[in-house]
């Protein structure tokens, strides 16, 4: 699969769809997203800017430079304040801040199983206590090949069992520009920080 960037600069990203994914809006009617927002791994910015447009302060971060270039002009467009930064995920502990929420919308799965512990002790540097974190990512129902790697839910209970507390695990779909259908099966986990 083409880096990341590659598939920015030839806009041909399956995750950058044009608008918030329908869970994270599902999220943000039922009330379950509260105060400020950090969308990890954000993007152009769609979700980020979803939430910021419902009263949230929002930020959102992203490795790739293209994807925050976007998001930034995209904000300005829209006149929807956001702070969108370009930096790793895995170095959260830098931004200097704590959050209410945090939100990621196809990030945790493309992190090799390295990278994955080092992932979720800089989430907890920058969630507060009791403070929730949403994740959408592919999981082992989606039999159609080709997409980042697929998670299970033991998988998710393994890694978020030290200082978390997994309050859902649910079935739903990935919106994605994608051949073959759009949807793609994924899990919706919410988890509180302890």
């Amino acid at each position: 699969m083409p880096r990341f960037e590659e598939r920015y600069a030839n806009n041909d990203a399956p995750w950058d769809i044009g608008r918030p994914q329908d869970e994270i809006v599902r999220l943000a009617e039922e009330g379950q997203i509260a105060g400020s927002v950090l969308d990890v791994g954000c993007g152009t910015g769609e979700n980020a800017l979803y939430l910021a447009s419902r009263g949230h302060e929002a930020w959102g971060i992203d490795y790739e430079e293209i994807a925050i270039e976007r998001a930034l002009k995209k904000s300005q467009d829209r006149g929807i304040p956001v702070e969108f930064l370009t930096m790793s995920a895995l170095e959260m502990e830098t931004l200097g801040r704590t959050f209410d929420t945090v939100i990621d919308s196809g990030l945790y799965h493309s992190f090799s199983d390295e990278e994955k512990p080092t992932f979720v002790t800089s989430l907890a540097s920058i969630l507060k206590p009791g403070g929730r974190y949403f994740v959408l990512c592919f999981s082992e129902l989606e039999t159609r090949e080709g997409g980042p790697k697929r998670v299970t839910q033991d998988e998710i209970r393994q890694m978020f069992s030290d200082g978390w507390r997994v309050d859902s695990i649910e079935a739903t779909h990935f919106a994605a520009n994608l051949p073959g259908g759009e949807q793609r099966c994924a899990w919706l986990a919410s988890l509180t920080r302890e």
